[in-house]
């Protein structure tokens, strides 16, 4: 009797402790997340899109992704967002088309209790999300202006005829963070640094939004050629555009004539453009670890409450960003295309 009491208490608590981990699973598989990318085409995207999946499998939380049908996209991404309130998710990790735009549909969300996260492009204000993980965007202009600047020598650089290949008209915040580091990197007095086109360096051949794509790079570098064809440095948003202004430069007969092409992204193909000399200088970020970063911080929110915290003495939580380069310069570290292409987009 002693005995088949103590099978059934045994039974008993095995029941209760079998139902306590099916709850504990429940509450975990209940956590929704949302990814919502500027489109689901571009690389830095897609590996996005991979480290946010691979982190929410990892966790046993579910993970829904949603993109713009191109760059610019802002009322897709407005859908994106109603869609994931209404479905009652527990976070929100966004790359904004529109810095603007999406506020209004974020402030909703976040109304809801959703906590919203910014991946890559702040938001505008920055503070219109609860957090924001991204590279360091100005600081990666820097880099690559400063080291255009030095590759050319001082005397280069007073003279330099520079090409500038924007990504929109409306300039979003990592636009405008990419030229006006590259613009203070290289020397030039950059103005309202929010804002550019109101610099007045006669060096600046002019700007072109190329849209942050191939077609584009290659139609601004076109259009800029014909009113400069001593353009001598280009500058890109990223590095699809600098593989179209590289083949347009190409078809000028200008390919390997000394033009200098820096760009920003560091993914694996701009990252072989560099070891192949069609792109002078990236600067490498981790879109990756951004979206994996943001994963576990909607988690612990969740689960505990706990709100991201920025990096000390900055308004954003920095991932990282490197100089890459096989032609290094004095002053500045780098790292060469081989050990980028190690990591590219990790």
């Amino acid at each position: 009797m002693k005995n088949a009491r103590a099978l059934a208490g045994l039974v008993a608590g095995g029941a209760m402790a079998c139902a306590l981990m099916a709850g504990s699973a429940l509450a975990q598989d209940d956590i929704l997340i949302g990814l919502v990318t500027k489109t689901d085409s571009n690389p830095f995207f897609v590996k996005m899109r991979e480290g946010a999946s691979q982190k929410a499998e990892e966790l046993g939380v579910t993970l829904q992704s949603f993109a713009g049908k191109f760059d610019g996209d802002n009322d897709t991404q407005v859908t994106a967002v109603e869609n994931l309130i209404s479905a009652g998710a527990k976070g929100i990790l966004i790359t904004p088309n529109d810095t603007v735009g999406i506020v209004p549909a974020i402030q909703k969300a976040r109304d809801a209790g959703i906590l919203v996260i910014a991946l890559d492009t702040p938001l505008d204000p920055t503070d219109a999300a609860d957090a924001t993980f991204a590279t360091d965007n100005f600081k990666a202009g820097r880099l690559i202006g400063a080291w255009a600047a030095k590759t050319l020598g001082e005397d280069g650089a007073k003279n330099a005829k520079i090409a500038l290949l924007d990504a929109h008209e409306a300039q979003p915040t990592v636009d405008v963070a990419r030229d006006q580091g590259f613009m203070e990197g290289f020397g030039i007095d950059i103005g309202d640094p929010k804002r550019y086109l109101d610099e007045n360096d006669p060096r600046i051949v002019g700007h072109y939004w190329a849209g942050g794509a191939e077609d584009g790079g290659r139609t601004g570098m076109e259009t800029l050629l014909q009113k400069d064809f001593d353009t001598n440095v280009v500058y890109t948003i990223n590095e699809p555009t600098a593989a179209g202004a590289y083949e347009a430069l190409k078809a000028a007969g200008m390919d390997g004539s000394g033009v200098l092409i820096v760009s920003v992204d560091g993914g694996c193909p701009g990252v072989k453009n560099v070891a192949e000399g069609i792109i002078g200088a990236t600067a490498q970020q981790y879109p990756l670890k951004m979206a994996s970063l943001g994963v576990e911080a909607v988690v612990a929110f969740a689960k505990d409450g706990v709100m991201p915290a920025p990096t000390p003495g900055l308004d954003f939580f920095d991932t990282g960003v490197a100089l890459v380069t096989d032609k290094p310069v004095d002053g500045l570290e780098s790292i060469s295309s081989e050990e980028a292409l190690k990591l590219c987009w990790g």
